[in-house]
């Protein structure tokens, strides 16, 4: 699938590496990456001059529960609903973990808006991190950062492209989730890769311990592309799309064959 990388040449190897994330608003999992991420980093090679938290699914709230209660099903959504306002009431979020952090939160509405694109131009960007970002990054936004735009997509690609890639892994008896870091382009999930792990994956598995381990992992992973593209040292594979594929959000019946192979959302 993936044939022979090409080196990434960087000059910014004397100093640090200025680092831009954007992300949705979800305080159950990607925070998972973030706490990880801020957590470890090495802030005496890696500035993170700005965290930008996007609305999950650009649509409205009633919107968004029925589409995870059609999901998670009636227990499950509960369940969820229950952790849900247990991290709302301590004010678990993101942009709170950012600040504690010190981090500067960068407003943004839509990262291809043009006002959005002159903000991040100004900061001077190295690197903009697409951590479950909501939205394609188009031709403006892309030309920002000096090194580029990269992506983590918790799927191997292309074959996982799209929505949900740890549920369809798993429905799909993968023995394990390959976690993904790569360049982006303006089509989705079609970059070339700079760096994969293998998660591994159990017969009966619950799809919080896949998101949230290879939120986690998948945080290690990222730190250490960007290390290698701060020295020089990353390789870019070219993705072969011959065999591509694309998943969007799974129906109940997509769910219910999950549950059958012996599965569990929670």
């Amino acid at each position: 699938m993936y044939a022979r990388g090409r080196p990434i040449v960087s000059s910014i190897d004397d100093r640090k590496l200025k680092l831009v994330f954007v992300t949705e608003d979800d305080p159950l999992y990607v925070i998972k990456f973030f706490e990880v991420f801020f957590d470890e980093y090495p802030n005496d090679q890696i500035e993170i001059i700005g965290v930008s938290v996007q609305e999950a699914f650009h649509e409205p709230k009633w919107k968004t529960a029925k589409r995870i209660f059609n999901f998670y099903g009636p227990i499950d959504f509960f369940r969820l609903l229950a952790r849900y306002f247990r991290v709302k009431i301590r004010g678990d979020s993101i942009v709170k973990l950012a600040k504690e952090n010190h981090l500067p939160i960068v407003e943004c509405g839509s990262v291809n808006d043009p006002q959005y694109i002159e903000r991040l131009s100004d900061l001077e960007p190295d690197i903009v991190a697409s951590v479950a970002a909501p939205e394609i990054f188009k031709k403006g936004i892309l030309s920002v950062p000096k090194l580029g735009c990269i992506n983590i997509h918790s799927g191997k690609l292309p074959i996982y492209r799209g929505m949900m890639p740890n549920f369809w892994q798993l429905l799909h008896g993968e023995k394990h989730a390959v976690v993904t870091v790569h360049e982006m382009v303006e089509k989705l999930d079609a970059g070339d890769i700079l760096g994969t792990i293998e998660w591994p994956l159990k017969d009966h598995d619950s799809l919080d311990r896949v998101i949230t381990g290879t939120k986690q992992d998948g945080a290690r992973l990222m730190m250490e592309i960007i290390l290698k593209m701060k020295a020089g040292a990353a390789e870019v594979t070219p993705l072969d799309m011959s065999n591509k594929n694309y998943f969007r959000f799974p129906k109940r019946k997509d769910v219910r064959a999950f549950r059958k192979r012996g599965h569990k959302m929670i």
